[in-house]
């Protein structure tokens, strides 16, 4: 075969072959438990030494309960990842229990790093997500049904009923992350220019101030 050919074969090979879909490298041993103490820098955690790994590791408990919603949003997201269960490090899968006060509101925010799945225990919420063509897809849910957010779109999720709400959360990440739009703008630190966030949003820099000083952290 000639080298031009060879070129082409290797061209379109490169075409063919599936990109990787998953959310975090595919594991190369039967257990890695998170030692969050250690000094060693890597996509995830160190292993903790076998001898050390308990049942514990594996165990949470905090999903059980609903969450407290009194707060400014109405909202709580109660996470099961691999900062409370060791045991998920390398495996790629984590959950959350998010809980919703009548009027209550997860305000538009993005994982990074995996899809949602959502699984409604109590209530009805409106829930969308937001694609790069600017679309909103968008549907009211109720006890019972599932909704799916594609990893890294911006995405929301709202009480409009008159009684309390909670959905389970699954992601296809360890640790997921999360950007909450509003929070990650203008309560960043240091703070994102007060002439960037005006001309962005086509505001004055007096309401970017008292965006700011609503969003920032509580002392």
């Amino acid at each position: 075969m000639t080298k031009p050919s060879l070129l082409l074969l290797a061209f379109f090979s490169l075409l063919v072959v599936p990109p990787c879909l998953a959310a975090d490298p595919d594991m190369l041993q039967d257990i890695c438990v998170a030692d969050p103490g250690s000094g060693v820098k890597l996509n995830g955690f160190a292993c903790k030494p076998a001898e050390n790994v308990t049942e514990a590791d594996f165990f949470f408990k905090g999903l059980a309960t609903p969450g407290a919603t009194n707060n400014t949003m109405g909202s709580l997201v109660t996470g099961a990842n691999v900062e409370k269960i060791p045991g998920l490090n390398t495996l790629g899968v984590s959950m959350s229990r998010i809980d919703y006060a009548p009027g209550g509101l997860n305000p538009p925010h993005t994982h990074p790093r995996a899809t949602e799945i959502v699984f409604v225990l109590d209530g009805t919420l409106d829930v969308g997500f937001i694609t790069t063509a600017n679309k909103l897809i968008a549907k009211t849910i109720t006890k019972g049904e599932v909704f799916v957010f594609p990893r890294g779109l911006v995405h929301f999720q709202k009480n409009n009923g008159a009684v309390p709400a909670a959905v389970i959360a699954g992601f296809n990440s360890q640790l997921p992350g999360t950007q909450s739009i509003a929070a990650t703008l203008f309560a960043a630190t240091p703070t994102v220019p007060d002439d960037v966030l005006a001309k962005a949003f086509q505001i004055g820099t007096k309401e970017v101030e008292d965006i700011k000083s609503r969003l920032a952290p509580k002392k």
